[in-house]
Parts: C-alpha cells; sequence; structure tokens
C-alpha cells in the first residue's frame, strides 16, 4: 500500500492552491483528477483582491498579472437603458485590484507553480472509496489502465467539485435548494464600443420581474467576454435531476452556438453590436446548498464541495481557494506532528461561517445584482472583495480587548507601505515581510525604551512556536541597527501606526494565512508563549 502524507482529490484552483501550500510546506503530497485533461472553459473569471494577495505570499501574482486583465466595474442596464455604473474602487492600503482571469488560466499556473515544487496532477485517477482510523486514511483510487490502487494517507482533502466523491464517503448533509431557470454559457467577441474593463448587466423587466437577463464578464483580449443569459426553449434541458443529484453546473447535452447568443444580444445588448470567435459554450443551472461540516476526523472538504451558489459577485473559486488556504498550513502542522490537537477543527468553525454567508448573499443578489444591497457602496466592494473575511471568536484567536483603531484578533492583516530597511535605497510594503510559511511577530516601537523586553519575547514567542516564527522590529524613527538582535524596519510614512492603529511597545502576530492571531500592548512574552499554544503541540 502505497503511503503520502496527504491525498488532495480534485485539481482544479482549490486543489492545487491546497497542493501548492502543502508542498511549499515540505508535506508529501499526492493531487488525482477523474479528468484526463484540463477543462478549456472560462468558467470562473472574477480574481478578488484577496485571491490575488494570496498568490502573493504563494509567489505567482507575478505570472497571474501578467495573465489577467482588469476588471475596472460594471455598466447595469434596464430596458436598454442605463441605470447604474458601478466603480469598483479600493482604498490605498488594498494592493491589489480586481481582475478577470480565465479558469483554464488560473489552474495553468497553479499547476506550474506545483510543478516547480516537484509534483504534479495524476490525470484520469478517481476516487472509489475510503475509510478513516484515528492513524491514517485508506483511499481506493481507479487508475487509467483500469486498475485500482490503494493508497494510505495522513489526511484526504476533498476538492472534487459540487459531486465530490469524498462528500458523499463521509456522509456530509448537502442541504439547500436549486434555481427554476437554465442558462448557458459563451466566450465569444463583440464589436461593441462600451469601455474596456467593465462587466455588463442587461435585464429585461416587466412588471418589476426580470423576464430576460444578459450578464457579460470582461476576459483578457479585445472585447472578449464571458457572457451568460437564460436558455432557449430547444435548449433547455428540463426536467430537472430528482432525489439528492446536485444541479450545478455544466451540462452535457445541447451546445449553444453563435444563433443562440446573437439572438440575445439583439433583444439586450446596450449597443447594436455582432458576436464573433466563440470559443466554447454549453448550458449550466444553478443550486444553493452548504455542508453540515468541513470535515470528520481526518478528511475535510472544501470549495465547491463545501459549498455551491450563484456566481454572482464571482464569489465561488475566490471563496474556495481561501477555505484552502486556510486549511493547509493546518494541515501541514498536523503532519509534522506540531500541531496541538484540536487545530484543525478550527478550519470549520473558520471557513463555515464565511461560506453560509457566502450562500446567503449571492442567492440575494441573483435576482437584483450586488447593487442591491442595502448596505453602502464602499462596504459592498471591500465584501465582494473578500476583505471583510475574518475570524474573530475562533478558538485559535486571541481575546478582542477593549476597541482599538486598527484590525482586531482574526482580521485580515491590512497592507501598509513606506517601509524602509538601512540595506535598501527603496521602500517597500509590509506584505513583503509576510510571504513565509510561519507566524510572523511584528513588534512595533515609537521609544528605545521599549526595546528592552524585547529580547524576552521573541525568545519566549520562538519557543512556542516550536522555531516556526519570523520576527520584525517596526521602529517610528531611524533606529541604527548594529548589535540589535532583530531585523529592523523604519515606519517611514507613518502608515502602519496608522493602519494598524499601532501603539508603542504592541506586539502583532499574523498567521500563515495572513490574517491577524493576537495584537498585545504592552506585549508580553508568556501571553503570546499562551496564544502560541492554541496552535502548537507541547
Amino acid at each position: 500500500m502505497a503511503e503520502v502524507d496527504v491525498l488532495v482529490v480534485g485539481a482544479g484552483p482549490v486543489g492545487l492552491t491546497a497542493a501548492c501550500e502543502l508542498r511549499r510546506r515540505g508535506v508529501r503530497c499526492r493531487v488525482v483528477d477523474r479528468l484526463s485533461a484540463p477543462q478549456p472553459f472560462a468558467k470562473a473569471v472574477g480574481v478578488q483582491p484577496r485571491t490575488l494577495e494570496i498568490w502573493d505570499r504563494m509567489g505567482v501574482a507575478r505570472e497571474a498579472l501578467a495573465a489577467a486583465a482588469p476588471l475596472r466595474g460594471q455598466l447595469i442596464y434596464v430596458n436598454g437603458t442605463e441605470q447604474a455604473r458601478i466603480e469598483l474602487s479600493l482604498p490605498p492600503d488594498v494592493p491589489y485590484r480586481f481582475a478577470a482571469l480565465p479558469q483554464y488560466a488560473t489552474e495553468r499556473i497553479l499547476a506550474e507553480l506545483l510543478a516547480r515544487w516537484g509534483s504534479h496532477v495524476e490525470r484520469g485517477t478517481e476516487l472509489v472509496s475510503f475509510e478513516q482510523d484515528a492513524d491514517e486514511v485508506r483511499v481506493c483510487l481507479a487508475l487509467p489502465s483500469g486498475a485500482q490502487e490503494w493508497v494510505s494517507a495522513g489526511f484526504l482533502l476533498g476538492c472534487d467539485g459540487a459531486h465530490s466523491a469524498v462528500r458523499k464517503g463521509l456522509g456530509l448533509r448537502f442541504e439547500g435548494g436549486s434555481f427554476p431557470e437554465e442558462y448557458m454559457l459563451g466566450d465569444v467577441e463583440v464589436d461593441w464600443e462600451l469601455p474596456p474593463g467593465y462587466a455588463v448587466r442587461a435585464m429585461h423587466q416587466s412588471d418589476g420581474r426580470t423576464d430576460d437577463l444578459l450578464v457579460c464578464i470582461p476576459l483578457p483580449g479585445r472585447n472578449r467576454y464571458r457572457m451568460s443569459m437564460l436558455v432557449p426553449p430547444e435548449l433547455s434541458l428540463s426536467p430537472q435531476p430528482g432525489g439528492d443529484e446536485v444541479a450545478h453546473g455544466l451540462e452535457s447535452g445541447p451546445t449553444p452556438g453563435l444563433p443562440h447568443i446573437q439572438a440575445v444580444l439583439d433583444r439586450l445588448a446596450p449597443q447594436p453590436t455582432q458576436a464573433s470567435a466563440l470559443r466554447w459554450s454549453s448550458v449550466f443551472r444553478i443550486s444553493h446548498r452548504l455542508v453540515d461540516r468541513y470535515g470528520e476526523g481526518r478528511v475535510f472538504v472544501a470549495g465547491d464541495a463545501a459549498h455551491i451558489h450563484p456566481p454572482t459577485g464571482a464569489q465561488g473559486m475566490n471563496t474556495g481557494i481561501q477555505d484552502a488556504y486556510n486549511l493547509a498550513w493546518k494541515v501541514a502542522l498536523a503532519v509534522r506532528s506540531t500541531a496541538r490537537a484540536g487545530l484543525l477543527s478550527s478550519y470549520d468553525v473558520e471557513r463555515r461561517p464565511v461560506g453560509e454567508e457566502v450562500v446567503q448573499r449571492t442567492v440575494r443578489h441573483a435576482g437584483g445584482g450586488v447593487q442591491a444591497d442595502p448596505d453602502d457602496p464602499s462596504t459592498v466592494i471591500r465584501r465582494e472583495a473578500q476583505l471583510l473575511v475574518g475570524y474573530r471568536g475562533s478558538p485559535i484567536v486571541g481575546p478582542d480587548g477593549p476597541p482599538r483603531q486598527g484590525p482586531a484578533a482574526g482580521d485580515r492583516a491590512p497592507d501598509c507601505d513606506g517601509l524602509r530597511h538601512d540595506l535598501t535605497t527603496f521602500p517597500f510594503r509590509l506584505f513583503d515581510l509576510l510571504r513565509g510559511q510561519e507566524h510572523t511577530l511584528l513588534l512595533y516601537a515609537d521609544d528605545e525604551a521599549q526595546l528592552a523586553p524585547y529580547d524576552e519575547v521573541v525568545a519566549s514567542a520562538r519557543r512556542a512556536a516550536q522555531g516556526q516564527l519570523g520576527v520584525w522590529l517596526i521602529a517610528a524613527w531611524r533606529l541604527g541597527t548594529d548589535g540589535l538582535p532583530l531585523p529592523v524596519v523604519r515606519d517611514s510614512l507613518g502608515t502602519f501606526r496608522r493602519n494598524y492603529g499601532a501603539r508603542g511597545g504592541e506586539g502583532f502576530l499574523i498567521r500563515p494565512d495572513g490574517y491577524l492571531g493576537l495584537r498585545d500592548a504592552p506585549v508580553s512574552g508568556p501571553r503570546l508563549a499562551e496564544h502560541l499554544a492554541l496552535t502548537f503541540g507541547g
């Protein structure tokens, strides 16, 4: 029986993210996918700023930026008249903007990263069954040759989509419903003169009810869009599957052609236009479902295996990538036997409420669009960008403490610019310090007297983190670094102090997934050690 630390089932963006993060941490990992080749479809297109932050830490932001196109906003039309123009603007502390990138390009970039870590996807390999006990998961795989292989894995991650075999094998409930409408997707070019980089949502309404719909998401290339629209009767796949079958995603059956897409454009396009260069098309259905738990024992689910919902706001793939990013560093600690018992249970505690909120929100937005959200526009955009996801109240996050300016424990750690190092002639950003694999402790000082206890604080924290801790001192003034045991950067523009609400003598512990685990003022070695003991075993 072959042995591996982790077996990942599914090689979409979610499974590839999990595998890359595990391999980056030295975990022996196999990735299998039942498809014999990657799909050439632009299914998931929108890439949120938070996902680009994750890719920055993973080391593929450059490749993503080279392949992506800007997504600047959305134009909304009702009965041929422009009703709104939404600008996707974000504050300067957010280093990345919204992007459009076809899913096949995302998978290619992540697969190439996985190859750099010495691993590859085992294609045409399907999970047949599995069983687990306290020590391992035993998995039966069907190989491309038709033979079967038994694998002994420390952990099994089901990233195998809406029809997940891992979810079914684990016996998880996947409750929810489905939309009666059927849609068609098409990847086409048009010759209109609408501003580039803007999504288009065009509706026909009668008596306040939408009875015809066209949604166009820009893709890299001139006037290229992934368009979705209601299915004409001749392409309908009704009736819907019965029983527990999930009706979600691309369907086999009649394939829409250019005439079908052109007919919708003739009815709803804001300007007269001609569609051409159809790359692919399909009919699809939408459901909304959420598992009752994200894992059991040594088996976990992520992405569409755990939550499915309307594609409004491009939340699905991005939420799944965050699932995988949250889970991978915890599994890696468990593989090394350095995780505290119970650390892996924080995955469900932290991520299932996020999945539940996304499902509920996208269902609300499915009818009226994001613009129907009652919150103020800046909050809506930050939420859609997934910058407001947080884990306050998690069992591995520090106490809230008194209200303070800046992020609380459990919040995303914001970026800031203007940091200076004695060995550089240029400023850099805080995220440049957070690209490692471990927790990072940021110590802030605005007076030399605050430096004295930092030796004891750092020594205590490093022991508690079993050496898996990076440390930086952020000083409010130009501090001579000769003889100091810590690396130092200067907050030359005061952006760290402002963005974090930092006070002299305060410490900020950043988790490997970029969330603030603890803020402590004044920072205390014993309190840091007590907090880190929630993550690291004895």
